[in-house]
């Protein structure tokens, strides 16, 4: 913004400098908005944004259903990346054709994992038309539409807790790395 600056007296005078006293004002608003800021939020230091490949190939979840905890490995991907930032989650899954418990998650992630039309059981997984996370506890023989799922990883064991009727709720966190 270029401000021709002619020193008169009277209104035009101070309409100028109001002018240009709201033009530095704003500059100086936009350059804050944009600033850096050294010291994270409480919330934003409560989620992972790097998160090394080591860590990745061993990361691990817990999955709180009732009384039972169910352990998971996931995928390294920037899909189950995405998945984690949302952790801890603590979700009402409900039931679909007796072999997958899903929920809606708060936001759509990250789409640039593999997607495959195939599952096994205990896989927990992505379906970005949700979006939506789902853990397989029965495999029924049927392929998935399109456009698929994004695996994130896979229950290491105690997958019979979820195959039971109806909604469960559960809460899924992450496992802190030692």
């Amino acid at each position: 913004m270029l401000l021709r600056w002619v020193p008169t007296k009277g209104k035009n005078y101070q309409k100028r400098m109001l002018i240009l006293v709201l033009a530095l004002l704003m500059s100086l608003s936009n350059s804050a908005c944009r600033a850096d800021n050294s010291m994270p939020s409480s919330a934003s230091s409560k989620m992972p944004t790097e998160i090394s490949t080591e860590q990745a190939n061993s990361m691990k979840i817990n999955i709180k259903v009732g009384d039972k905890v169910l352990t998971a490995t996931l995928i390294d991907s920037k899909t189950t990346r995405d998945f984690v930032s949302l952790l801890p989650l603590t979700l009402t899954m409900n039931d679909l054709f007796r072999r997958e418990k899903f929920a809606h998650l708060p936001r759509a992630i990250s789409e640039e994992g593999e997607r495959t039309k195939t599952y096994e059981v205990g896989d927990i997984i992505y379906w970005s038309p949700g979006p939506d996370v789902a853990i397989y506890y029965r495999h029924d023989g049927q392929a998935i539409p399109d456009p698929g799922i994004i695996v994130l990883g896979k229950i290491d064991a105690g997958i019979e807790a979820l195959n039971v009727p109806g909604s469960v709720e559960l809460t899924i966190e992450l496992v802190p790395s030692q």
